[in-house]
């Protein structure tokens, strides 16, 4: 039983709320009173509910955020309709801007708006008290970071067995990128640094070798970021994993130096690109050195065995498909192990918005209010990009296809991939569940179809990569070509498969 709860729905099981801890260790004296408890999105709402109430609360906070805000608005409705006693009290980067129009403000009892930390304590001393404050819509205070108390002893010992630990040295962004709501930050602000490495020393000693950080901009003080890297560095194992964001031009000696130092599998870089037109950083207040970004990207893939995954977004104001290719080829030329290709997403409260009248920018009104066209790309562009994205997750990004990617970009790497692209849709219909075999049928045929291969060259690369993958299947043209067909067999429909394809990018 407990008087507080926090709660959340998670994507996956694996991720674990750092915000939800953060909340429960801040509330001091409340604290025995508390309970975190943690569901995902594949929960159906009236066992949450049933979960939730059985633990006889008087208080429910949940944190809202653009992935869960739907399942989580029905969860309230239903906890309110049962149980319209129970205190529901809101909180996220979702509900903290333009509450006025959200239906699950509209159900709730109270809001609080930006941090959280000590206003969600503070609320909950009132409502236990039988105060019930006036104003529903409250703005989080932001006390100095050495007013929080950290949450570390919070992640249990089936969280480090089990889970991503998220982490975070800093706060906040000094930069001013319009499509973040880190924008909105006046600068970033750092954490004592010795008391956050104590608490990272407890982690580790406890056994968490998969620390994950939410900095924004995880190496903007090079001193802090140092001390960081060396501090792991000593305790370097073959299960410690590290990820990092960070800015992309701003790469000293220093810190190559320590990120050379760690051996492979051990340290994954997060690059931001984002784009590499000048002309719509400008627009979208995007301060970035295209010379210095792809230099430091190609110095960490040659030079360091870090993992690199690279961001690019399209449906920017002021970018078209041409631009976006540009940028797409120019990024694969660098050769990240991945790149992200994202679809523009309006968040709310975001200084992004004030481009949508000028580039008519139209965005789904459903979260996560991606943008569906602009005055630069039509929608059925903006269909035929997602979908791109999509199917360069599925294939480039998952490593299965290593020997047959080379074949597939070739010296035109955007515009051969979206032919794929278009091909692989007309043929399935489908960009999600599609068997691991169905997939290296399809590759296999869209080399030979569209791309120009020859049978036997396709043939032979993608058995290096079928055969690389740890499959054990049969798929069609492995068949074919050990009967010495010359023709490519048309691919089954994707409804035969039998076999799904795992680790898809969510």
């Amino acid at each position: 039983m407990a008087d507080i709860l926090l709660t959340t729905l998670n994507a996956r099981y694996f991720h674990a709320s750092l915000g939800l801890r953060y909340l429960a260790a801040n509330l001091n004296e409340l604290e025995p009173e508390a309970r975190i408890m943690e569901f995902i999105l594949q929960h159906k709402p009236a066992d949450i509910v049933e979960a939730l109430l059985a633990q006889n609360p008087k208080i429910v906070g949940f944190g809202v955020y653009i992935w869960n805000v739907q399942e989580i608005t029905q969860v309230v409705a239903m906890l309110k309709r049962v149980a319209p006693d129970v205190i529901v009290v809101l909180g996220g980067p979702e509900v903290s801007y333009e509450c006025e129009e959200q239906a699950i403000v509209a159900l709730a009892d109270y809001v609080i708006t930006g941090w959280g930390d000590v206003s969600f304590a503070k609320l909950c001393r009132q409502l236990l008290a039988g105060e019930r404050p006036a104003q529903k819509i409250i703005a989080g205070e932001q006390p100095p970071l050495s007013g929080i108390k950290l949450p570390y002893r919070l992640y249990t010992d089936d969280d480090i067995a089990h889970r991503i630990l998220y982490v975070e040295a800093s706060r906040g962004c000094p930069f001013k990128c319009e499509f973040c709501l880190s924008s909105l930050d006046k600068t970033a602000w750092p954490f004592d640094l010795d008391l956050f490495l104590g608490e990272m020393a407890r982690l580790y000693e406890r056994g968490t070798r998969h620390f994950k950080f939410v900095d924004r901009t995880f190496n903007l003080n090079v001193k802090a970021s140092a001390r960081i890297l060396e501090f792991f560095l000593a305790r370097l194992d073959d299960k410690l994993f590290l990820h990092f964001e960070v800015i992309p031009d701003h790469l000293p000696d220093t810190l190559k130096a320590l990120i050379a130092r760690f051996p492979a599998g051990s340290l994954q870089l997060e690059v931001g690109i984002q784009t590499f037109n000048p002309a719509v950083q400008a627009l979208i207040s995007r301060k970035q050195d295209n010379d210095k970004t792809e230099n430091n990207v190609r110095w960490l893939r040659t030079k360091s065995q870090a993992h690199i995954h690279a961001d690019l977004i399209f449906g920017l104001p002021g970018e078209d498909i041409e631009s976006f290719a540009q940028g797409f080829d120019r990024l694969v030329g660098i050769n990240p192990h991945e790149i992200q290709v994202g679809v523009l997403k309006r968040l709310r409260g975001t200084p992004i918005a004030r481009h949508t009248a000028a580039h008519h920018m139209r965005y789904s009104p459903y979260p996560p209010y991606t943008v569906l066209a602009t005055d630069c790309i039509d929608f059925p562009t903006m269909q035929r990009l997602t979908r791109f994205a999509r199917y360069w997750d599925m294939i480039a990004n998952s490593g299965r296809f290593p020997a047959a990617l080379p074949l597939i970009l070739g010296d035109a790497p955007f515009a051969r991939f979206l032919s794929l692209s278009d091909w692989l849709y007309a043929e399935t219909r489908q960009t999600h569940q599609i068997a691991l075999d169905r997939l290296y049928d399809l590759v296999h045929a869209g080399l030979v179809t569209i791309m120009g291969c020859s049978s036997e060259e396709a043939t032979h690369a993608l058995a290096r990569d079928y055969a690389g993958s740890g499959a054990r299947g049969a798929p069609a043209f492995l068949k074919q070509g050990k009967s010495g067909a010359d023709k490519t067999e048309k691919p089954k429909p994707a409804h035969q498969a039998t076999r799904q394809l795992r680790h898809l990018a969510s």
